[in-house]
């Protein structure tokens, strides 16, 4: 039995680097089955226990075993709808992987990298595998606020569980995260569309240009549409700064507005597209995250001649997935450790054209397990830089909470206070889930928390007095 996972072939170097198309290119069929030939098919499972949505990993395996891709497709829809998504960006070397027993002498099943097969031979046969709920209509409507992935699973399971969902989306493009956060050469948004297409087959209907809190109130919905239940899966898409002295200088962006004008807006391809983006030959990206490395990897393919990725921890305590560290690092992203910005200074046009960091050192672990990072007085220095990125963190926007009385935030994360288990609020009706109620975290980790408050909405309505 081979101790290895089979490798998953990638575009050239030197064409990836100046290009936005998809990195990673994905299993053969016979490679496919060649992985999926290792899973030992375990009596107990530990790989399924590993799983935010819960999906029959040995049972979709099995069936590219025998190369009936089509049904193993239908068996990871029984329980997620965005299986080429998450078979890409999904961390699960640190979930069902994590948990397979292969792992233990060697490398686990590739599962993300079969799901994402699976997904694709779907599309490229043109079948959508139908699911087995086939649920009347109940005649009773859900408001879903957002188009991210906990939205999009939460609408999803509802909607075969027959009730009335429309989504309201903010931008003019369904997706959230994943179409404004996530890059094309690590995600294709035609990828995103397949799936969101999909979803609206089961009969989800999607709103955009609809800004809750602002076009109408939550309060709004409910007394005037009718909707007896709302589902909050806005995400996070507020940045966090450092507020360090010369932050607003331009030539600084937050990751948000970077990645969103790139993906979303298509900067790259400026002029042909509205909106541009300058980028300069010297790129300084604070953050050590998959936000970080996103956006690092984006500005090298929009013309930065030199990529520098400024970490305060060291490489072991990145928060990254280990996959995108090394295509960052294959690709000539620069990353210096064990510093962290303390003030940036601009010309007499106001650009930013230098940054002054301090070097650190690392204490005692944290709240989040990792060392903390201590500045060592007497170390500073300046390094040149033409553009920096900042992407240490988002938090979700206020403004729905604001406009939702009896709507509770934690007051230190501006998070919304949800049961973990129910995701529902401090507001009867109203169920949340997803970076809203976690700040950033994982796109498998908010369906997760829309499937679970699928559920927890489904039994609010059914035994709703």
């Amino acid at each position: 039995m081979e101790i290895k996972k089979v490798p998953m072939r990638k575009r050239g170097l030197k064409e990836r680097v100046r290009s936005f198309s998809e990195v990673a290119l994905g299993y053969t069929e016979e490679e496919a089955v060649e992985e999926a030939s290792r899973c030992l098919n375990c009596r107990r499972p530990s790989c399924v226990k590993g799983c935010p949505v819960e999906i029959d990993i040995p049972g979709f395996i099995k069936k590219i075993k025998e190369k009936n891709f089509l049904e193993a497709a239908r068996i990871i829809k029984e329980n997620n709808p965005l299986p080429a998504v998450c078979g890409r960006v999904c961390p699960q070397e640190d979930q069902c992987e994590k948990s397979c027993i292969l792992a233990r002498k060697g490398e686990a099943v590739a599962i993300g990298r079969l799901e994402r097969f699976v997904a694709d031979y779907e599309a490229k046969e043109r079948k959508l595998s139908s699911t087995s709920d086939n649920h009347s209509s109940s005649g009773k409507k859900v408001a879903v606020i957002g188009s991210g992935p906990a939205s999009l699973v939460c609408a999803s399971e509802l909607s075969r569980k027959g009730y009335s969902v429309t989504i309201f989306e903010s931008l003019h493009e369904p997706g959230g995260v994943l179409v404004y956060g996530i890059p094309e050469f690590r995600m294709p948004k035609s990828i995103v569309k397949r799936e969101i297409d999909y979803i609206k087959s089961l009969g989800v209907r999607i709103i955009t240009n609809f800004f809750v809190g602002k076009t109408a109130t939550i309060d709004e919905l409910m007394k005037r549409e009718g909707y007896e239940a709302v589902f909050i899966g806005t995400g996070a898409g507020l940045p966090r700064f450092m507020h360090i002295p010369g932050e607003n200088l331009l030539g600084i962006y937050s990751a948000n507005e970077f990645l969103t004008r790139i993906n979303l807006m298509k900067a790259f391809l400026f002029p042909e597209y509205d909106t541009p983006v300058k980028i300069g030959e010297r790129v300084g990206v604070i953050g050590g995250g998959n936000v970080a490395m996103d956006s690092a990897r984006a500005a090298l393919r929009a013309g930065a001649k030199k990529v520098t990725i400024l970490y305060r921890r060291t490489k072991k305590e990145m928060p990254a997935r280990i996959e995108e560290i090394e295509n960052a690092e294959e690709e000539g992203i620069e990353f210096r450790f064990l510093v962290a910005p303390v003030e940036y200074i601009g010309d007499e046009e106001d650009w930013v054209r230098e940054a002054r960091l301090i070097r650190m050192r690392l204490g005692e672990p944290d709240s989040s397990g990792r060392r903390r990072p201590i500045p060592i007085e007497g170390s500073e220095f300046k390094i040149p830089l033409d553009v920096v990125i900042i992407a240490i963190g988002q938090s979700p926007s206020p403004l729905i909470a604001r406009t939702t009385p009896g709507l509770k935030i934690d007051s230190r994360r501006g998070t919304l206070i949800v049961d973990e288990n129910t995701g529902q609020t401090t507001r009867e009706g109203i169920f949340a889930g997803g970076d809203v109620t976690t700040g950033a975290a994982t796109v498998i980790s908010a369906a997760g928390a829309g499937k679970r408050a699928a559920r927890s909405i489904d039994y609010y309505l059914k035994n709703k007095m």
